[in-house]
């Protein structure tokens, strides 16, 4: 997710762009709750630096200039993870290399809850930020190995059979 070498921040939809009670009522339905911090302040728990979101226990904390993007990455790592985890969450969200790939596909399902962000917004902004996948681009990446991504999250109970959201966190 991190932008190599701080060069300019492709352009991507803010938060400040979207309806963002919609974004904390689907926060809400998971148990994590969103604090907004002001404009250039500091954003606690942000592990790649403003103005990317941040994470401490069951809080996700932004800025009107944290893209959207990054706010429902750092939410779906925090509904993959185990309770342990969530109970003691500061910073680095870790997991698997698996849970990583669950995190990309439950960004995408959560973006489609949005109705002002939608699945090709978040794709085109996934695209921009240079989200990495071996098959090449975020939209083969779906056809491919993101298919084991997607029966993780369905093993968990995150979505079901259909790939629909559950508004459960992960059962382990």
């Amino acid at each position: 997710m991190n932008n190599e070498n701080n060069q300019t921040a492709p352009k991507v939809q803010l938060l400040s762009e979207i309806n963002c009670q919609n974004l904390c009522d689907l926060l809400l339905k998971f148990g994590l709750k969103t604090e907004f911090v002001a404009d250039g302040a500091d954003i606690p728990g942000t592990y790649w630096g403003e103005p990317e979101a941040g994470l401490i226990t069951d809080t996700l904390f932004v800025r009107p200039d944290t893209p959207v993007h990054s706010a429902l990455h750092e939410t779906a790592h925090w509904i993959c993870m185990d309770e342990n985890r969530r109970r003691n969450l500061h910073t680095e969200a870790g997991g698997t290399v698996m849970e990583e790939c669950a995190v990309n596909w439950l960004q995408i399902l959560l973006a489609e809850e949005l109705a002002d962000v939608g699945r090709e917004n978040m794709l085109a902004d996934m695209t921009a930020w240079k989200y990495s996948y071996r098959e090449g681009s975020v939209y083969a990446w779906l056809k491919g190995d993101g298919l084991e991504a997607r029966d993780w999250l369905i093993e968990k109970k995150i979505i079901n059979q259909n790939g629909e959201l559950t508004f459960s966190v992960a059962v382990f």
